[in-house]
C-alpha cells in the first residue's frame, strides 16, 4: 500500500480518482483549498484524510512544498499545479525522498498543429499562458527526472468532461444556449465550416490513466496524451448531440466576424482558442506503457454531463427529453 497525496483532490478528477485509489488499498490524503465535497459522492471517501491547504498562499510564503513533504506521501498527484516557479518549489521539498510526482498537464501545450494525431514527441509549440505554463512545468519536471531527482510522470488530459460542471460545448465554448439549439432543433451558428476540432475526455478516464501511472516505472520520465478514442469536429459533435433528441443539426456556418457579432465576444474568444489549436491528440503511448483503455468517447462523456446539466437545471433543453 502506498501513501499517495493528491494536491487538488475534489476537482474534476479528483473526485473519481481518489475512490479509484482506495479502492486499490492505497492510504490517500486529500488536499484541497476548502472542505468543499467532491463533484459525486462515494463512501470511498469516509476513508480518506481531508487537508486543507490554500496553495496560491503557501506557495506566496514559500512553505507549501513543505507541507507536502511533511505528509511523508510515496506519490504525490498534482493536480493543480500551473507555473514552473510553483512546480520547482514542490521538487525542492521533495527531493530529499524522492516519492513519484504525477502532474496534471494538458493537451493545451500544443499549439496548431503540424501532423496528425499529435503524439507526445511533437515540438512544444504552446501559446497562451494556461499553455505556455503548463509546458513549463512539463520541462522541468523531465529534466528534473533526468538528473536523478524527484521521479515524474505527466499527463495532459484533453477537456474534462463529466457531470457536475459546465463543459465545453459544440461550439468549443461554454455557451449553455448551444445545447438549448441543438435539443430545439433551432441553428447553431458555427465559424469556419464547423470544422474545429475538439478532444474531449471524462474525468473518470483521467482518474484511470493518473491511477495506472502509479504502478507503471516504464511510464517515468515521460508524458502521456489522455483524451477520447477519437477527437471529433464541431460540425460532427452538434451532428451527434442533436441527434440524442431525434433531430438533425441545422447548422449555419459563418465566418469569424459574423460569429463574434452573433455570440458575442467572450463566447466567441474561448470558441477561437479551442478551434485555433484544433488538438486531435494520440492515445498510442498512454495505451502502451500504461494500459489506458478510455470507457468512454467524445458523445459519450458529453451525454452523460448534459444530463446531469438538465436534470439540475443549468440549461434548458425545451423540455425534450435526454
Amino acid at each position: 500500500m502506498s501513501r499517495v497525496v493528491v494536491i487538488g483532490a475534489t476537482g474534476h478528477v479528483g473526485t473519481y480518482l481518489v475512490p479509484r485509489l482506495v479502492r486499490g488499498g492505497h492510504e490517500v490524503l486529500a488536499l484541497s483549498r476548502s472542505e468543499r465535497e467532491p463533484y459525486r459522492p462515494a463512501p470511498e471517501w469516509r476513508s480518506v484524510r481531508r487537508v486543507a491547504v490554500d496553495r496560491a498562499a503557501a506557495d506566496a510564503a514559500g512553505t507549501f512544498g513543505d507541507r507536502i513533504a511533511e505528509l511523508c506521501p510515496d506519490v504525490v498527484v498534482d493536480m493543480l499545479c500551473f507555473s514552473a516557479a510553483s512546480a520547482r518549489q514542490l521538487v525542492d521539498a521533495l527531493r530529499p525522498a524522492r516519492p513519484l510526482l504525477v502532474h496534471c498537464g494538458t493537451i493545451w501545450v500544443h499549439g496548431p498543429a503540424a501532423r496528425v494525431p499529435v503524439t507526445e514527441d511533437e515540438p512544444r509549440t504552446a501559446y497562451g499562458e494556461y499553455g505556455m505554463g503548463k509546458a513549463a512545468v512539463e520541462a522541468l519536471l523531465h529534466r528534473e527526472t533526468v538528473a536523478g531527482g524527484v521521479p515524474s510522470v505527466v499527463l495532459h488530459p484533453g477537456h474534462i468532461s463529466g457531470p457536475g460542471w459546465p463543459v465545453i460545448t459544440p461550439a468549443g465554448n461554454l455557451d449553455p444556449d448551444v445545447w438549448r439549439r441543438l435539443a430545439t432543433g433551432e441553428p447553431l451558428v458555427l465559424p469556419d465550416l464547423g470544422l474545429g476540432v475538439l478532444h474531449h475526455v471524462h474525468a473518470d478516464d483521467v482518474a484511470q490513466a493518473f491511477e495506472r501511472a502509479l504502478t507503471r516505472p516504464a511510464a517515468i520520465g515521460s508524458s502521456f496524451h489522455v483524451v477520447s478514442e477519437q477527437a471529433m469536429t464541431m460540425r460532427g459533435l452538434a451532428a451527434g448531440v442533436a441527434g440524442w433528441f431525434g433531430r438533425e443539426a441545422l447548422l449555419d456556418l459563418v465566418d469569424w466576424p459574423e460569429f463574434e457579432r452573433r455570440v458575442g465576444a467572450e463566447h466567441a474568444g474561448v470558441t477561437r482558442d479551442h478551434a485555433g489549436r484544433s488538438i486531435a491528440a494520440s492515445i498510442d503511448r498512454a495505451r502502451d506503457v500504461l494500459g489506458y483503455a478510455p470507457r468512454y468517447s467524445s458523445l459519450d462523456a458529453l451525454h452523460e454531463s448534459l444530463r446531469w446539466l438538465a436534470a439540475n437545471g443549468h440549461v434548458d433543453v425545451g423540455g425534450q427529453d435526454l
